[in-house]
């Protein structure tokens, strides 16, 4: 029995982030992993469809290469490269997470790991054999997984989840895609891009329902432009798969409709990795499919803590990673403010990208705040412009009396690089005057967001 300061269930980003800053801290630390170092994010989620999207943009490209005064002809892809190569960018991750831990003198222990009472671990090996490690702090950090709903049962082949959908051994002729969150939305985009007909069906009124409605709106003008069939308010009741293909059956405003597609994509949300692990047998409170923790990740048993996905914070990969620095931080002694979920960016990465911060307009209007608003549209970037992509715009909302940042909303081509300046901005509390008084350079994609700020104060030039 091996005895450790910090033990991580989980090597997601939120797992091996949580195990390098226990090191750092000189915590003598152990990881547990049951498949590859990285977890979900970097073999089969964050990583692996980032270089699909680089794929399908680049193919773009090349096919309107005349739009840029150039030649490209016989112009044709590779599904199964396309997938190896995400398959090798994702393998690459990996094998990086792995010599960080090794730089870190981290202990991976590769098997499946139960929390145990007496703040313990056992860890069946794939082999069967068992063994029982101790820790004074156990993190939990086992993240999610595909949800799957009654009308929806996955398969694997016809009815798919994420998984499958990265590492498909054909493309499909016709694809549906049912939810629009960025799951199902950046695989649409993908998909299409590669020659696909995609049709997208959502439950909600507006694709991307979390996104500001103006952005919504935005992305299902680009994407019906682009040839994605869409259907709002839509709810699908039943798929038969006896045939060769799928056969959908959607509830419409207007009735009901059947869609034939070779493959059907779920992409209606995640289910959080805690059965089987122990939290019962140690007492570990749960609530509606969440671990519930404090401020700084402690369960209500001592000694035991969890982050990411299985806790009732948003489930994305940088807040996992935050969450772990926080709660590792607080285990050694150190003065650690919580973490603020009023100022966590969101980024969507289809074409055009999304991403965002703070409130949209409709929840500021909700909370009764008197607000300005100010918007930009690429297509009067010169940069944008300049390289061909003058679809989107930026949305920024400020808090009148104050001048307080409270929301900024952006679509358009690299706009997940940008949406920085605003995290940062709102961090330090500054004012919407004070950003039209820093420079941003000429010509970028970033001017948009200093215009936006101008047109809010009615200051702006470029309009």
């Amino acid at each position: 029995m091996s005895n450790f300061d910090v033990i991580v269930l989980g090597s997601g980003p939120g797992g091996y982030v949580t195990a390098i800053r226990a090191s750092q801290l000189g915590l003598k630390t152990a990881i547990i992993e049951k498949e590859s170092l990285g977890g979900i994010c970097l073999n089969w989620g964050c990583i692996p469809t980032k270089a699909l999207l680089k794929s399908a943009q680049v193919f773009e490209y090349l096919k309107h290469a005349e739009s840029y005064g150039l030649k490209a002809e016989g112009v044709d892809k590779d599904f199964d490269a396309v997938v190896e190569r995400s398959r090798g960018v994702a393998n690459g991750m990996s094998k990086g997470v792995q010599f960080l831990m090794k730089k870190n003198k981290i202990e991976v222990i590769n098997g499946y790991g139960k929390v145990k009472p007496g703040k313990k671990v056992v860890v069946t090996a794939e082999d069967g054999k068992e063994t029982e490690y101790t820790a004074s702090h156990i993190i939990i950090a086992t993240g999610a997984r595909s949800r799957v709903l009654p009308s929806l049962p996955q398969d694997g082949k016809k009815i798919i989840g994420y998984r499958e959908a990265l590492s498909l051994k054909e493309q499909p002729k016709k694809l549906v895609v049912v939810g629009s969150g960025a799951i199902g939305i950046e695989f649409a985009y993908f998909y299409k891009a590669m020659g696909t007909e995609v049709t997208v069906v959502e439950y909600l009124p507006n694709i991307v329902p979390v996104e500001d409605e103006d952005i919504s709106k935005q992305l299902e003008r680009s994407f019906k432009k682009a040839g994605v069939n869409i259907m709002t308010s839509s709810e699908v009741t039943k798929v038969d798969t006896s045939g060769d293909g799928v056969k959908v059956t959607v509830k419409t405003s207007k009735g009901e409709q059947i869609l034939e597609a070779d493959v059907v994509l779920s992409a209606v949300g995640i289910k959080s990795n805690i059965e089987n692990i122990g939290l019962e047998e140690v007492g570990i409170v749960v609530d509606r499919d969440k671990i519930l923790v404090n401020d700084y990740y402690q369960t209500n048993f001592p000694g035991y803590y969890a982050i990411g996905d299985i806790t009732p914070g948003p489930a994305l990969a940088h807040v996992a990673s935050a969450e772990g620095i926080i709660c590792v931080e607080k285990i050694a002694g150190m003065n650690v403010e919580p973490l603020d979920y009023g100022n966590i960016p969101g980024c969507t990465y289809c074409m055009p990208e999304i991403a965002s911060v703070g409130l949209t307009e409709k929840q500021a209007i909700e909370k009764g705040l008197d607000i300005k608003i100010g918007k930009f549209p690429f297509s009067a970037s010169g940069k944008a412009q300049a390289s061909g992509n003058p679809d989107g715009f930026v949305k920024v909302i400020f808090d009148a009396k104050y001048g307080e940042w409270l929301g900024c909303h952006m679509i358009g081509v690299g706009v997940t690089d940008m949406i920085a300046e605003a995290v940062v901005a709102r961090k330090l509390e500054t004012t919407g005057h004070e950003i039209l008084k820093a420079i941003h350079p000429h010509p970028t994609m970033s001017e948009a967001v200093m215009e936006a700020v101008a047109d809010a104060y009615d200051e702006v030039i470029h309009l």
